[in-house]
């Protein structure tokens, strides 16, 4: 593994690699055993889109394998003022050992581990979340004990998320149901891919995609940088919620996961996120995890 820019660049082995070292990170760390693996080793956070989650675990998982990472806001960066992806990607391969990036186009990502000699992780595009669905299966993963021939159903826009879970829960093994309205689809050619290799539905029914799920997943229904959009999102969305009708018809173990931040009220109502809050929240802290996991693989890839 030379970057981590979207899922469908991995193997299944892959990312179980990714997801075994992750669990015993978390094990040890919960023991008490610190590692300085990464010693004098640099990340570069570059943030176009803020974030509370993506920064903070990539900052404290760099800080606790021994290394260090700085924060690099578009702000302060030249290119917030012009300068190429690829000129950037030049430049900050002879300063850093890894680069995470946290942007709009998913181009912009391939472009700059295209140009660098480091390797690029993807913090976030319109396109894919990878980061986050390595947390989510870790944490589906802790629950259920295993992955393969449960059923995933995201409830909501086709967006990041949905693109992200459809790749990583099929490859996996896993049954993905994508409920959203038709105009909100997930990207086509991730669809075609996933019919083809997998068992995938994408439907407007909400309680058809959730009947007998094993995991129900949702997102907001306006995204960072959908803002202006937010009033006629809610209209599009309306109905497109994991609340206690959607969970009747899964099934009765059935848990619930949220990348958060969540609206709630709108795509969750309060009494299932905080009845399913425990699970939502370890997949939060699995972010850490996950991404010290990544984070070794790219840098030590004969640690597992």
């Amino acid at each position: 593994m030379k970057h981590l820019l979207k899922l469908s660049d991995l193997s299944a082995a892959e990312i179980e690699s990714i997801l075994n070292l992750a669990d015993r990170l978390k094990k040890e760390r919960r023991m008490g055993i610190h590692h300085t693996y990464l010693a004098g080793k640099t990340l570069g956070m570059i943030f176009q889109k803020a974030s509370t989650r993506t920064r903070v675990s990539f900052e404290a998982g760099m800080i606790q394998l021994g290394g260090s990472a700085l924060f690099l806001s578009d702000k302060d960066l030249q290119i917030g003022r012009g300068e190429s992806i690829e000129d950037t990607a030049r430049v900050l391969s002879r300063y850093l050992d890894v680069i995470m990036i946290r942007t709009f186009k998913q181009q912009d990502v391939e472009n700059l581990a295209s140009y660098s000699t480091i390797p690029v992780i993807n913090g976030l595009t319109d396109y894919a979340h990878p980061c986050q669905v390595l947390a989510d299966l870790m944490t589906i993963r802790e629950y259920k004990k295993n992955l393969a021939g449960r059923t995933l159903c995201y409830i909501g826009d086709g967006n990041n998320m949905a693109n992200s879970l459809i790749v990583g829960g099929i490859k996996l093994g896993m049954k993905v149901h994508i409920a959203c309205p038709e105009t909100n689809k997930p990207d086509a050619e991730i669809m075609k891919w996933a019919s083809e290799n997998g068992e995938f539905l994408c439907t407007p029914d909400i309680l058809l995609a959730a009947k007998d799920a094993d995991v129900l997943y949702t997102d907001v229904w306006a995204s960072m940088g959908q803002e202006s959009e937010a009033e006629e999102r809610k209209k599009i969305f309306k109905g497109y919620q994991i609340n206690d009708d959607v969970l009747k018809v899964a099934k009765s173990d059935c848990m619930v996961q949220h990348c958060l931040p969540a609206h709630k009220g709108e795509e969750i109502t309060a009494d299932v996120f905080e009845s399913h809050a425990d699970e939502i929240f370890d997949e939060a802290e699995n972010r850490l995890h996950a991404q010290k996991a990544v984070l070794l693989k790219l840098l030590m890839p004969e640690i597992d």
